[in-house]
This record gives C-alpha cells, sequence and structure tokens, in this order.
C-alpha cells in the first residue's frame, strides 16, 4: 500500500510541475505581441506619409486598420497574463500600481468571454472595413468574401452569446447548489 501512495505521490508531482511546459507558449505570445507592433507601425508609418493625398474614407479604413491590430494586441496581453496566471503561476509583480486590476481575478470563464468578446470585436472592424471599401469609386463587391465575413461575424457573435447563457446556467447552477447545501433536507 506505501508504494502505490509514492507512486501516486511521483506521478501527481510530475503532473504538476508539468504546468511549465505552457510557459514557452506565453513567451512564444510575447513575439507574437512585438509582430504586431511592427505591423502597427508600418500601418501607421504608411498611413501618416500619405496623409494629405487620403481621402476621408481611406482615413477611416487607415485608423480601423490601427485600431483592430490594437484589439488583437489586446487579446494577446489577455491570453498572456490570464493564462500564464491561471495555468502555469502568479505573476509577482509586488506593489506595482500599473497593475492591470483584472490580473490574478479573471478565471477560466472570464479569460473565455474576454477572448469572445474581443474575436467579435475584431470581426466587426474587419466587417466595418469591408464596407468601408465599398464607398471607394471603382470598388468591386466580392460577394463570397463579404458573406464569408458577415457568416463569420455572426457566427462568432452567436458563440460569445452562448457561451455566455452557458455561464450563466453554470452560475445559477452552482447558487442553487450552495443555498441547498445550507438548508439542510427538503421535507416531502
Amino acid at each position: 500500500m506505501k508504494a502505490i501512495a509514492v507512486v501516486e505521490q511521483v506521478i501527481e508531482s510530475g503532473l504538476f510541475r508539468a504546468r511549465w511546459l505552457l510557459a514557452p507558449f506565453y513567451i512564444g505570445l510575447v513575439f507574437a505581441l512585438a509582430m504586431l507592433i511592427v505591423v502597427f507601425t508600418g500601418e501607421l508609418w504608411q498611413a501618416l506619409g500619405a496623409i494629405f493625398s487620403l481621402d476621408t474614407e481611406q482615413v477611416i479604413l487607415a485608423v480601423l486598420t490601427l485600431i483592430d491590430l490594437s484589439l488583437a494586441a489586446n487579446l494577446v496581453i489577455i491570453v498572456i497574463f490570464s493564462g500564464y496566471e491561471n495555468f502555469v503561476s502568479k505573476i509577482d509583480t509586488g506593489d506595482n500600481e500599473d497593475r492591470p486590476s483584472w490580473m490574478g481575478t479573471l478565471d477560466f470563464s472570464g479569460l473565455k468571454m474576454k477572448l469572445i468578446g474581443s474575436i467579435v470585436a475584431i470581426s466587426i472592424i474587419s466587417l466595418l472595413r469591408a464596407f468601408m471599401t465599398l464607398t471607394q469609386l471603382h470598388a468591386t463587391v466580392d460577394m463570397t468574401r463579404l458573406a464569408w465575413l458577415i457568416g463569420l461575424h455572426v457566427t462568432f457573435l452567436f458563440s460569445g452569446v452562448m457561451f455566455a447563457f452557458m455561464d450563466w446556467i453554470a452560475s445559477k447552477t452552482a447558487m442553487n447548489a450552495h443555498e441547498s447545501g445550507h438548508r439542510g433536507p427538503v421535507a416531502p
């Protein structure tokens, strides 16, 4: 019986330490964030270089592209911080006043909702950019691409609503289980 307990302890200890295998993923996402900065800077530089030759729609398209990249960067930061803290280890920032208020409090359900919210925002900006290009002179309409953008946005939106609904059901179930546990036996 003692040997089984030792084996169990070794397995559980190994499984617990295996969470560190996720760390390289989060480090890789830091490089992805750097890639987004490079692309953002390039887009900004290109827009600033042509600012006096752009019409209103082109300026709006450039701004929407920058917003899209910013939302993607925010999404990467959320995944890095909350994923690392939820699955690997708490991030010790000391008493740094710049620590985001949601760090350490965002559970998997909250992370899921922030992710789907960001994805919906990114998809709506892509869709808006596609619609803005339709106002340009001699614009050709790629109905297949437009249909895919709309379909994907509706799918992301529906998924977000379903995630929120499932979380709401889970919270109600947990609340009911918690309440029924404190009342004692129910009389017939």
